[in-house]
């Protein structure tokens, strides 16, 4: 079957199918008091996943526990993580032989699909956001969104993220189908306590727009009371504007297909 198969975990993890490879973005399935929504499933049972993706270091992204139980149970899986965290993946359990220090804009081959990491707006903390994380990092990227390449399909995993200068550029030159997007946002309310923002609706339909991708996902609006997004409003704004960003509203666990028609 050509195309990718997308299932999303909640939060910003997904399960991707697709050119005979499994992959594990962001996957968030540790059982925590504030969650909203339960782990949907066990990572102890996810035994064919041949790669392990994490786009930074926040434990909603690289969590450490699933991460460790998904090398457990996939053995042959590789993690990718930013270089500058790899030692975070190491210290959560993956052995150290099995995890690829990733760097923005050096494409990772080699790997069960071809991966192009490509930076992202974040910080660790309000008072270090919103950059590339450069100067925590020894100069390196530290925030990453990745590209990942399957037979006839491009998926942009975006991570945390604000529009950055250049990025729906970016975007357009690597000819990505798919683009898995933010759009919790963020206010000085959710600042004072300490969240670094992301896109909005608005911002991720406009970015969607200019990067002339096939299919916008939202993702990162379920998962936290405090931290909500309303994909609602995102397709509101979309017909509002009048833009030709076709949208899919993923539902967790609801596995969905996807075929480029370019």
């Amino acid at each position: 079957m050509t195309g990718v198969t997308l299932t999303w975990l909640g939060q910003a993890g997904f399960l991707l199918h697709g050119g005979g490879a499994t992959v594990l973005v962001d996957a968030f399935l540790s059982n925590m008091d504030d969650r909203r929504i339960p782990p949907p499933l066990d990572p102890t049972t996810l035994s064919d996943v041949d790669l392990v993706l994490c786009t930074h270091e926040h434990w909603d992204h690289l969590d450490g526990p699933t991460v460790a139980a998904v090398a457990k149970a996939s053995p042959d899986a590789r993690v990718v993580v930013p270089a500058p965290v790899a030692d975070q993946a190491v210290a959560a359990g993956v052995p150290a032989q099995r995890v690829v220090g990733a760097v923005a804009y050096e494409p990772l081959t080699g790997l069960a699909v071809p991966i192009t990491p490509v930076p992202a707006c974040h910080g660790v903390d309000v008072a270090d956001a919103y950059n590339f994380g450069e100067g925590l990092s020894g100069g390196l990227v530290r925030y990453l969104g990745y590209v990942l390449e399957f037979a006839d399909v491009r998926i942009y995993h975006a991570g945390d993220t604000i529009w950055w200068p250049g990025q729906d550029r970016v975007l357009h030159d690597l000819g990505i189908h798919v683009a898995l997007l933010p759009i919790n946002g963020r206010d000085p309310v959710r600042e004072a306590a300490n969240i670094v923002g992301n896109l909005d609706h608005r911002e991720a339909a406009l970015l969607a727009a200019a990067a002339r991708v096939e299919l916008l996902v939202p993702m990162h609006w379920d998962m936290f009371e405090a931290n909500r997004g309303f994909p609602d409003q995102l397709v509101a704004v979309i017909e509002r504007l009048g833009l030709d960003v076709p949208t899919l509203v993923p539902r967790i666990m609801r596995p969905f297909h996807f075929t480029s028609t370019r």
